[in-house]
């Protein structure tokens, strides 16, 4: 039988070359799997929290926080006892967490002398407007215009006068040209720090024609007319006022507004509020911001 030569192939040595691939690919295998094993271990390894937080970092939501600034009167101003209490002071209360309510709204204030306090005299001019003695402004509104601690951007400035106003003597007499001019500078100053100014009428008291309850304050068409020229939006507390007494039956009256649901409603003197009374004013002021769409209704509760 003839001897095989050392060096003549096998049967088997054809097959070499697949046996050669097949450990390669066998070998990467393992490889790749041993790397995904490395990063799945390392990653069941790893605090979870870090992930987590990871997450709850891009989804934080990145809202400023916005200061509402309340300019105004008795009817708007913080309470000094039971009676009265300004809708003002219950304002901040139907907001979330993100909105401030800034109340500088001062009792027997009109817009004037809340500007300018005692710089205006009891003396009437020729031009039938209380005499300046001087241009200085109050010590509140140089606050609100403070660059550092005053109206940021996006703030809001909401604006209510006209009951003083109306008074016949000086210092608190305005007139309606005067009190349309002093109302689109406070709403300019407002939109010149990037606030939002709101011009509100004045709410009205109570008074009785019949069964109806009426509407009794002035200076309306010059709050329409500041809004125009500034662009400011503008609540109609008036008559939202004067709907809510009639759509509470306060009319008629027998002229006693110290109790029922007047009393409950008003103060004595049926043009100041109960606590009661100053809740509903201050929700129909965020029903109106809430029905005109501005952008502070979103925070509304």
């Amino acid at each position: 039988m003839p001897v095989a030569s050392p060096h003549a192939r096998t049967p088997e040595e054809p097959e070499t070359p697949v046996k050669t691939l097949r450990t390669l690919i066998t070998t990467v295998l393992m490889l790749a799997l041993s790397v995904l094993g490395t990063g799945f271990a390392s990653a069941a390894d790893g605090p979870g929290p870090r992930c987590a937080s990871s997450h709850r970092t891009t989804t934080t939501s990145t809202a400023s926080p916005v200061t509402v600034w309340l300019a105004g009167d008795s009817t708007m101003a913080n309470p000094s006892g039971r009676c009265p209490v300004g809708w003002g002071s219950q304002f901040g209360t139907l907001f979330d967490g993100e909105v401030t309510v800034r109340n500088q709204a001062v009792a027997g204030r009109s817009i004037q002398t809340w500007l300018y306090e005692s710089n205006v005299s009891g003396t009437m001019g020729s031009d039938g407007e209380c005499v300046l003695n001087s241009t200085s402004y109050s010590v509140r509104w140089e606050a609100m215009l403070d660059a550092t601690t005053g109206m940021k951007a996006g703030d809001y400035l909401f604006i209510q006068f006209g009951i003083n106003d109306s008074s016949r003597t000086c210092p608190r007499h305005v007139g309606t040209a005067r009190y349309q001019q002093l109302l689109t500078t406070m709403a300019r100053a407002a939109l010149a720090r990037g606030a939002h100014p709101v011009l509100l009428t004045p709410v009205a008291a109570i008074t009785c024609s019949g069964s109806t309850a009426t509407k009794n304050r002035g200076f309306v068409t010059e709050t329409y007319s500041a809004g125009t020229a500034t662009g400011a939006p503008v609540v109609d507390l008036q008559s939202l006022s004067v709907s809510l007494y009639n759509s509470l039956r306060f009319c008629p009256d027998n002229g006693d507004y110290g109790s029922g649901p007047v009393g409950a409603f008003f103060c004595e003197d049926h043009t100041h509020f109960e606590t009661y009374g100053a809740q509903r004013v201050a929700g129909l002021v965020a029903a109106d911001v809430r029905r005109q769409n501005l952008p502070l209704a979103t925070h509304l509760k």
